[in-house]
């Protein structure tokens, strides 16, 4: 840095806040480090006793941090963020849309390796409503290198860190299962439960189907279903192992590809996903859904209304964070549940 006189700083970056102190009125920073001084600030800066100022001398190859924060902002912003306004080498992030956040943790990591620089996100998979805010990034020294952003870039490539997937429109088929629901000894207590989660998202109704233990008669129903326009067929009852539970056999004969069943969430580890003809998921829903606040399908959800394709990889790392604690006052999502995602 360099001692100037303030009314050649025009142009130049400070180096300190620069504090007014008006007796009774204010005592603050009037302008901060890092701010580029203009023509209308030169009063002002004198009548605060600033005659000189300490300014930053650039060098070739250094930018300054409100310069290299754009960089980070446009090596983060995907498809269907808005950014908040550049201050003091900080950019923010927020949601477009309702969608689900998504977050490339590996080239998260990369860049945050790099120092000097940092993004701190929210966590990813989970769904964000419009104007959220998802991110904050900062250069965390008034200048870096050139160089070193550069490399952020070349690190990033034509990917990007950040990107919101709004939720598509979905058509749901419901297939409950069970020789006591269908012959009326109990009432199904599972539907609403569904019903009440598709609620968060744009989703209609093709059909509610109740059976008894029937593999044939379910798979027939599921094809069915989907014949009738349904892309995304939800199957409830018969997923454990006892000898009378047919759904998962029945799901499988559907020619469906079982993605998996069983998964490393308590409560859901009997969840059954599968796709039919490649892009329609099936899924089988273990009866912890019907009693428990927060499950598996809580997980998954936000996810199929996006479209995704959820693969065995995905789903086998949820141990991480998928024991759901079950708190007297659920905080879901914020809280740790399906956060080792």
């Amino acid at each position: 840095m360099k001692l100037i006189k303030t009314e050649d700083a025009v142009g130049h970056v400070l180096c300190h806040d620069m504090t007014q102190i008006i007796k009774g009125v204010t005592k603050d920073a009037i302008f901060r480090k890092g701010h580029v001084v203009t023509e209308a600030d030169i009063p002002v800066l004198l009548s605060i006793g600033k005659d000189h100022l300490y300014v930053w001398e650039k060098e070739e190859g250094m930018i300054h941090e409100n310069d290299g924060a754009e960089i980070l902002c446009s090596i983060c912003k995907g498809d269907h963020i808005e950014r908040g306004n550049v201050k003091e080498g900080k950019i923010d992030l927020f949601a477009e849309c309702d969608g689900l956040f998504k977050v490339n943790i590996e080239l998260l990591n990369k860049i945050n390796y790099l120092g000097e620089m940092m993004i701190a996100t929210r966590n990813g998979n989970f769904p964000v409503k419009r104007g959220d805010k998802l991110a904050g990034t900062r250069i965390i020294p008034l200048i870096i290198e050139e160089e070193k952003m550069e490399n952020a870039k070349a690190i990033v490539g034509d990917e990007k860190i950040l990107e919101v997937k709004p939720f598509i429109h979905k058509k749901v088929g419901i297939v409950t299962t069970g020789n006591e629901v269908f012959y009326g000894r109990i009432e199904d207590q599972f539907t609403p439960v569904i019903l009440n989660k598709l609620k968060e998202y744009s989703t209609e109704l093709v059909e509610h189907v109740i059976l008894n233990d029937d593999h044939e008669k379910i798979t027939e129903a599921i094809v069915n279903l989907i014949n009738k326009g349904a892309d995304f067929v939800i199957c409830t009852g018969g997923m454990s192992v006892d000898p009378d539970d047919k759904t998962p056999l029945a799901i499988k004969n559907t020619g469906a590809e079982i993605i998996t069943y069983g998964a490393p969430v308590l409560p859901g580890a009997m969840f059954l996903l599968s796709y039919f003809n490649g892009d329609i998921p099936v899924v089988g829903l273990p009866g912890c859904v019907m009693y428990s606040k927060r499950t598996i399908f809580d997980l998954m959800l936000p996810r199929l209304m996006a479209g995704e394709r959820i693969t065995y990889e995905e789903i086998s790392k949820l141990g991480h964070g998928g024991l759901c604690l079950s708190c007297d006052i659920c905080t879901f999502p914020n809280c740790g549940f399906g956060k080792g995602m």
